[in-house]
């Protein structure tokens, strides 16, 4: 019984991976999202219906494999959080910590390879926009789980407002990077990046930093 188990599972691990990989070599040759369920099954030499056992739809195939190119990124993100002391659990205190973890962590290629994968929000493709936002989303909750953690003692509400705020405006200022410097990472997109995570930093420090 264990035996056989054991194989069910790493047979599904290999088709989810073998979906994947193919969802990734698609993208790099058609420069997006431009292809079928019945192309990625024919690529991933797997039945059409193995795909649905594994993903409810092809946007989920896509977020998939966007949260696996973020998940580097995050990782490193939540990493330098843990690396930093804690705190006073102060509503600034918090937000220095997002702060540094959001300009140690290389957001900018992050988001160019979002705009590989799911496509540009900011040129009037509604899906671009709803895929985007899920996938920050999901990145949200992963980081507002990690403040929760961290500070225990701290206002929840405070807490999740914060990550709230700072991971809103970095979609903003995306979107607007996107239109106005990337999706290319070189040096002066990356500057144009710093400059705009700057402001936001600034803008969103100013509505914490005064009541501590």
């Amino acid at each position: 019984m264990t035996l056989t188990t054991d194989r069910r599972a790493a047979l599904k691990a290999k088709h989810r991976a073998a979906i994947l990989q193919a969802a990734r070599d698609l993208i790099d040759e058609r420069g997006g999202r431009e292809f079928s369920v019945d192309d990625l099954a024919a690529r991933a030499d797997i039945a059409r219906r193995t795909v649905f056992n594994h993903f409810a739809s092809l946007d989920e195939v896509l977020l998939a494999v966007c949260e696996q190119e973020l998940s580097v990124i995050i990782d490193r993100f939540l990493a330098d959080m843990a690396r930093t002391p804690i705190g006073d659990g102060s509503r600034a205190s918090m937000f220095d910590e997002l702060e540094s973890a959001a300009r140690g962590a290389d957001l900018a290629a992050a988001i160019s390879s979002m705009y590989r994968i799911l496509g540009d929000p900011g040129k009037d493709d509604p899906k671009a926009a709803v895929l985007t936002q899920t996938a920050f989303s999901r990145v949200t909750e992963r980081l507002r789980d990690e403040v929760a953690r961290r500070y225990p003692a701290a206002d929840p509400l405070d807490a999740a407002l914060l990550v709230e705020s700072l991971m809103s405006g970095i979609v903003v200022i995306a979107e607007h990077w996107l239109a106005t410097s990337g999706p290319a990472v070189d040096e002066q997109s990356v500057a144009d990046w710093d400059a705009l995570l700057a402001r936001l930093v600034h803008s969103v420090r100013s509505g914490y930093m005064p009541t501590d």
